[in-house]
């Protein structure tokens, strides 16, 4: 239990790891209005830990797979905790963009090792549960740390940095509790029987064959066009909010909080969710609740309205870990795990970082509420188009 419990408390570092510091942007960009490219540069801050994680994430995942997973997760938090927090101290801009490059390549050997880990110390029925557990806490912990970024950034825009120490908290559990498991052990199938095959001698390539490598490419691509779409809330709303309604910084934090607690609250119930729906079914079913979700903050009158738009599209993300997550574990040779982990983790953080490159511009032109609504009324469309392809063809997708 205390090795769950470890894991978890990790996982609540990993994907608003970025976006803690979102509701002082503002106060950040003031603070530099004077440097050159200062209001791209500050932007950058945000998003510049998702490059680093997504260019990080194939090498975390051989690393993982050659050479074990505890020690790369030790290191990697402890990393974490003081690249994170090095912002309360540096002065210039360039400062701390590499801390936040830093703190980039510290989230992917987390994010990797900690799912491998899942992956490795449950089985079946139980995996699926644990992995939902494991999305409901990193929404859990991004609902806390926005919130208390929202109120420290009220005080100053150098106060939510220090919310990244909380990792170094965590640190000796990581250390005393987590065990490396054992690459002999026997692989089991869903019923607990052997299946023959130890993780030592698993070998082969990821996707070996062609209906492999459709289903290995769609998951990437669902997490990458997912993140792109999710990470408009802490890149974009921010500013959305404090034009239209005049929000303070803690409101802005509670206002994005809302999105991941929904997000956490829907997490914890995949092991329903999934028994009811084929995997794709849980994709078109998030694409729906982002889409609506996305529609009614373009629609927005007032900061409430706005909340409830928070709440539906995170209930659709609250979909997006764990499913991808069970479904590239469930089709994965057990010794390729943290390659292919390591890979969705690129595709996660590619598409964060991407983000503000892709709608950016979009905002630009036509304003930040119209572009939530071009994007939302994008994904009910891809989920028409997904529903009505499930189940059909030759290389079906729906399990």
């Amino acid at each position: 239990m205390l090795k769950l419990i470890t894991l978890l408390l990790t996982s609540t570092m990993t994907v608003m790891a970025g976006a803690t510091i979102a509701p002082a942007l503002p106060q950040i960009q003031e603070f530099f209005k004077d440097a050159p490219s200062g209001e791209f540069l500050v932007k950058l801050m945000l998003t510049l830990p998702g490059l680093f994680t997504a260019m990080a994430g194939p090498f975390v995942g051989i690393i993982i797979d050659r050479f074990g997973r505890k020690k790369l997760l030790a290191a990697s938090v402890a990393l974490y905790g003081l690249a994170g927090g090095s912002g309360f101290v540096l002065n210039s801009l360039i400062g701390l963009l590499i801390g936040r490059a830093i703190l980039g390549l510290s989230v992917a050997g987390i994010m990797t090792a900690s799912v491998t880990l899942i992956a490795d110390y449950y089985q079946g029925e139980k995996r699926n549960r644990v992995m939902g557990i494991q999305a409901a806490f990193m929404g859990f912990g991004g609902v806390v740390f926005l919130v208390l970024g929202g109120f420290l950034a009220d005080i100053s825009w150098r106060f939510p940095f220090l919310i990244y120490l909380s990792a170094l908290a965590i640190l000796p559990l990581v250390i005393l509790v987590l065990t490396e498991p054992n690459r002999a052990r026997v692989a089991l199938d869903k019923t607990g029987k052997k299946v023959g095959e130890k993780i030592a001698s698993m070998g082969g390539k990821l996707g070996g064959d062609r209906y492999q490598k459709i289903r290995l490419v769609f998951i990437y691509a669902i997490m990458f066009l997912t993140a792109v779409c999710f990470y408009m809330v802490p890149v974009q709303l921010p500013f959305y909010l404090i034009e239209n309604y005049d929000v303070s910084n803690s409101q802005t934090g509670i206002a994005i909080a809302c999105s991941t607690l929904s997000s956490a609250i829907i997490s914890m119930n995949y092991g329903f969710i999934k028994s009811k729906l084929s995997f794709m079914g849980v994709v078109v079913l998030l694409y729906l609740l982002m889409g609506f979700g996305y529609g009614i903050i373009s629609l927005a009158t007032s900061y409430p309205i706005v909340i409830l738009g928070l709440i539906l599209s995170g209930m659709g993300l609250g979909l997006l870990m764990p499913n991808l997550n069970v479904w590239l574990n469930a089709k994965t040779p057990i010794a390729m795990r943290g390659k292919a982990l390591g890979g969705l983790t690129t595709c996660m953080f590619l598409g964060q970082f991407c983000s503000p490159i892709f709608t950016g511009p979009i905002a630009a032109q036509i304003g930040i509420g119209n572009a939530y609504g071009l994007v939302g009324f994008g994904m009910l469309i891809l989920a028409a188009i997904l529903a009505g392809i499930s189940g059909t063809g030759r290389y079906s997708l729906k399990v």
